[in-house]
């Protein structure tokens, strides 16, 4: 068995599939050392993909050529396109999906790579030569070498478990936490801290009256996650399956409040910081006293399963106050459950550590993703898996870092907010977090990345070739818009429907697609262009929508652009500028930006220090 590798992946989470299906796509031998075949990319909390900004994730890995969207298309249970009431910068795809097929499909990806081994292990050393890595010992003598490695441990490091005042080792239940390669790192300089985070009971499904519960339906025509030309699950047939939607009330909360004395949280047993976005149902109770009912969400773990996901009823207490809490919600009163809501601390490394490409500063050719860089939620660490993985292939080549800015994708924002603001809870994405979201919406992934993909070598030909078709076509339709002339008479009926102003005139057709209440679709129907995909005709319709808000984030993009071509010398001593504030002058000493772009986005940099700079290394 060959035991020298180009690259080794410890972990085989989202993050740990993604780096190591992108570095041997573009072709280094890959080794990823995981403990469990059946469980790569293990769906350990919600068995979704998507939601806010995480749907836009998930379509930038698949443009990138990752395989998140495509697994998840083959695992879907119920597709919902979240925010279709607001603006498209909203949007967001979300996938339920059946978990074992999720896993299933995952370990057939990776096998079919002819770059990339799985080894079946847990890594318990790292290996070291003249201060890079070099390799890894795992906990049965098994010893492999490398010129780079991704660690993607997830929870799993020094992770521990808690149930009211019952605590035990693991990184997920039933499975072991990873110890002695924290140790290793943080001799070497790497600051680590604590996380914790969460997971609701599983319900049998059978023990509980869904007639009484709300049902959520999926989109009736839905959509999929890859821009592949390949239908999903739920696309090809297969019927949707259906989520229940149930509250909280005064009964549940009272039970719940009698359990605070042994809560793990309360008592000071639990360290680490949890997701402010994500609360246990215990925190909710005390950050939103007032409130007296929170809803919660019932949703499918697999097409054949009886096995449910309780979202919202997240918990560290003990196993009787939750059962008690259970059977006081209506439809949960003679509910049973597979397993019991948990708690799982773990260490995390700081992320300000990390260059851009997400190699450490303390070890030469180590990349770090996921959740052991502090972020939570599967979206998230695949993004980081992919560019870690991406990366380390770079370094080895003696090619540039694949770098991605903010204006260019919600990834470049996630690793530049990583790095230079550092984190002191898990991270999770939110629209709000990107400054140009109009540019980085679900629909446009493709066009934004596809190409960089392409030209690095990751997207196969079959991507780039149905990118440009699209380009094609959106082109094509965006002519015949804007040179279709309507008479009044052919719209009257639709602009009355719509409450719509009628027309006096003839009036061009990409006139009437920049009214708000009308759709391109619905004006195509009676104005007849060809025949074109819905994913054109909503490109289209966007576009000609809001073109002024799109251009103005255009122009504030290229003049942020402009900032990287600025560059600082390596090493550069700040204490020569005068002008700049304290805070700045720490903060850019500790980071040592390459560009005047990269110094504007670090925390306590203001805009007059950036005013500063520009003069000193001039405009």
């Amino acid at each position: 068995m060959n035991n020298c590798f180009d690259i080794i992946v410890v972990g085989g989470g989202h993050a740990g599939c993604e780096a190591a299906m992108a570095a041997a796509g573009l072709g280094s031998s890959v080794l990823l050392v995981t403990p469990d075949l059946q469980g790569l990319a293990k769906m350990s909390c919600n068995p979704a993909v998507g939601g806010i900004a995480k749907g836009q994730i998930v379509r930038e890995i698949d443009a990138l050529g990752g395989w998140t969207g495509v697994v998840t298309d083959a695992a879907t249970l119920q597709f919902r396109m979240l925010n279709r009431s607001k603006g498209p910068a909203m949007w967001s795809p979300r996938a339920q999906c059946d978990k074992q097929k999720f896993s299933a499909v995952w370990l057939k990806t990776l096998l079919s790579n002819c770059n990339l081994r799985i080894y079946a292990d847990f890594a318990s050393d790292f290996l070291f030569e003249n201060g890079k890595i070099a390799g890894v010992k795992t906990v049965t003598g098994a010893i492999f070498k490398c010129r780079a490695l991704v660690l993607t441990a997830g929870t799993f490091l020094n992770g521990r478990m808690f149930i009211g005042t019952q605590s035990f080792e693991g990184g997920r239940i039933g499975e072991k936490a990873a110890y002695g390669l924290t140790e290793q790192l943080a001799a070497l300089g790497i600051p680590t801290f604590r996380m914790k985070t969460g997971t609701p009971p599983r319900i049998d499904i059978r023990s509980v009256d869904v007639s009484r519960l709300d049902r959520q339906l999926g989109d009736p025509d839905p959509e999929r996650f890859s821009f592949l030309p390949v239908e999903s699950a739920v696309q090809g047939g297969r019927p949707q399956m259906d989520c229940y939607l149930l509250r909280t009330n005064e009964k549940v909360h009272d039970i719940l409040r009698t359990g605070f004395d042994r809560s793990p949280l309360f008592t000071g047993m639990i360290h680490g910081r949890g997701p402010r976005y994500c609360p246990s149902i215990e925190d909710k109770l005390r950050t939103f006293e007032g409130k007296d009912s929170h809803q919660l969400f019932l949703e499918p773990e697999g097409a054949g399963s009886l096995e449910y996901y309780l979202q919202g009823f997240s918990s560290s207490l003990p196993l009787e106050v939750q059962l008690e809490a259970l059977h006081a919600i209506e439809g949960l009163e003679n509910v049973e459950i597979f397993k019991p809501a948990y708690a799982v601390e773990y260490d995390y490394f700081d992320p300000q550590y990390l260059h851009l490409s997400l190699e450490s500063q303390a070890v030469e050719n180590l990349f770090l993703a996921g959740q052991v860089n502090g972020t939570t939620g599967y979206e998230e660490a695949a993004a980081q898996g992919i560019m870690a993985g991406i990366n380390a292939h770079q370094k080895l080549s003696g090619r540039d870092p694949f770098v991605l800015r903010r204006d260019q994708a919600y990834i470049g924002v996630l690793i530049d907010d990583l790095i230079h603001k550092g984190v002191d809870e898990p991270y999770r994405m939110f629209t709000s977090r990107a400054e140009f979201r109009i540019l980085l919406r679900q629909d446009n992934a493709d066009f934004r990345l596809t190409p960089l993909a392409h030209e690095l070598g990751l997207a196969s030909e079959e991507r780039y070739a149905a990118v440009c078709r699209k380009q094609e076509e959106v082109e094509k339709l965006e002519g015949l818009v804007a040179a279709k002339k309507v008479r009044p008479a052919e719209v009257e009926s639709l602009l009355l429907a719509k409450g719509s102003t009628p027309l006096s005139e003839s009036k061009h057709l990409s006139e009437l697609v920049s009214r708000p209440e009308l759709t391109l679709e619905e004006l195509l129907q009676i104005v007849p262009c060809g025949t074109f995909s819905r994913e054109v005709v909503e490109a289209v319709e966007i576009a000609l929508k809001y073109s002024g808000y799109i251009e103005r984030e255009r122009l504030q993009a290229e003049k942020n652009e402009r900032l990287e071509y600025i560059k600082i010398p390596a090493d550069f001593d700040f204490d020569r500028i005068q002008g700049l504030s304290i805070e700045c002058r720490q903060k850019l000493k500790r980071y040592q930006p390459a560009t005047i772009a990269q110094a504007s986005n670090i925390s306590g940099v203001s805009p007059s220090d950036i005013s500063v700079l520009l003069v000193y290394f001039g405009r």
